[in-house]
């Protein structure tokens, strides 16, 4: 199952204390105490593995490595390893003591969440013609610590909803190098698959029941994916009784959710055409019209309505890259 919001206390490393040693060679004499090494920081990382965040269901605390105390003969205490976690590119991060909201947006993007506490100086830092043999030193500071929230919002250009069972997923597979679990039953999706159709990211968010919006199901786990989409395609099975109360049923949960998404551009794909005879489908995309919509018959099955699919995301990807 998708883990998409958890939530973990972080821990930067604690600074090393500063050493207090003297040189004991007769003409050397003096403090060579060295320097505590700083504590590691935390940062996170966008990748783009959509699972990642099934790594922190059962860790809810994590530490950066502490900074090493300093020695004698000048020898400063070695920086505690930074600590790297990689959440999805998508993720909007909350810290949950000051509210302060961080989206990772790009693969490979660093976002600083705890900084490593400074190491304490060690004697030879406090020396002074008025003080030749210092004993002071300090001790290094802690580690930033902070409770953050993070939240998987999916970043797509195309999201494909619609009721269960509408082909969302073969889609995906048809167009992309996804391998979505494909079955013909309802609810074979139980969490979002991500395909890239050349420079366009495909979501296959799974399907949305009536009532959605207000919890039935995991109806408000997915709408919230479909936040983050650019462009819509509504995917209505021809094998429905009713493909407009279908297609009427969505937008009402789109809208129940917020009245953005169905701002959204929108494609209307009438999928599996080939299941039903001619004249059928010509009345449902009939149906279809009188909503104001221009839905396209679709079949994975048949090549042409696949060629017209691709010629609409070449467009799309056309217009993306324009500048």
């Amino acid at each position: 199952m998708l883990i998409d919001d958890v939530t973990v206390k972080l821990t930067a490393g604690h600074g090393g204390r500063g050493a207090v040693a003297f040189n004991k060679v007769r003409l050397s004499l003096g403090p060579v105490g060295g320097d505590g090494g700083n504590g590691g920081s935390v940062y996170f990382e966008g990748d783009p593995d959509l699972s990642i965040l099934v790594r922190f269901a059962h860790r809810k605390m994590i530490a950066a490595e502490n900074g090493k105390n300093g020695r004698g003969q000048f020898i400063d205490g070695s920086r505690g390893d930074d600590l790297i976690l990689k959440v999805p590119v998508g993720s909007s991060i909350t810290n949950s003591d000051t509210g302060m909201t961080t989206e990772i947006t790009r693969v490979g993007e660093h976002v600083l969440a705890a900084g490593g506490g400074r190491g304490g100086r060690g004697n030879f830092k406090f020396r002074s013609s008025t003080n030749t043999s210092p004993k002071e030193f300090e001790e290094g500071l802690a580690g930033d610590s902070a409770t953050f929230r993070i939240q998987l919002k999916l970043i797509a250009d195309i999201g494909l909803i619609g009721l269960p069972n509408a082909g969302k997923s073969s889609l995906l597979n048809e167009l992309t190098a996804a391998k979505a679990k494909v079955a013909s039953y309802a609810f074979t999706t139980l969490e979002p698959n991500l395909g890239a159709y050349y420079e366009l990211v495909l979501a296959d968010i799974p399907g949305l029941i009536e009532g959605a919006s207000l919890g039935r199901g995991l109806g408000v786990k997915f709408l919230k994916h479909i936040e983050r989409t650019q462009t819509l395609f509504h995917l209505v099975s021809a094998e429905s009784d009713d493909p407009a109360r279908d297609y009427a049923a969505i937008r009402k949960e789109l809208e129940n959710y917020s009245p953005a998404l169905v701002e959204k551009k929108e494609y209307v794909f009438l999928s599996k055409s080939d299941s039903i005879p001619r004249d059928e489908l010509k009345a449902k995309v009939s149906a279809l019209k009188k909503l104001g919509l221009k839905p396209v018959p679709i079949s994975v099955l048949d090549s042409e309505s696949m060629d017209e699919v691709k010629r609409i995301l070449n467009t799309i990807k056309s217009e993306k890259l324009s500048p």
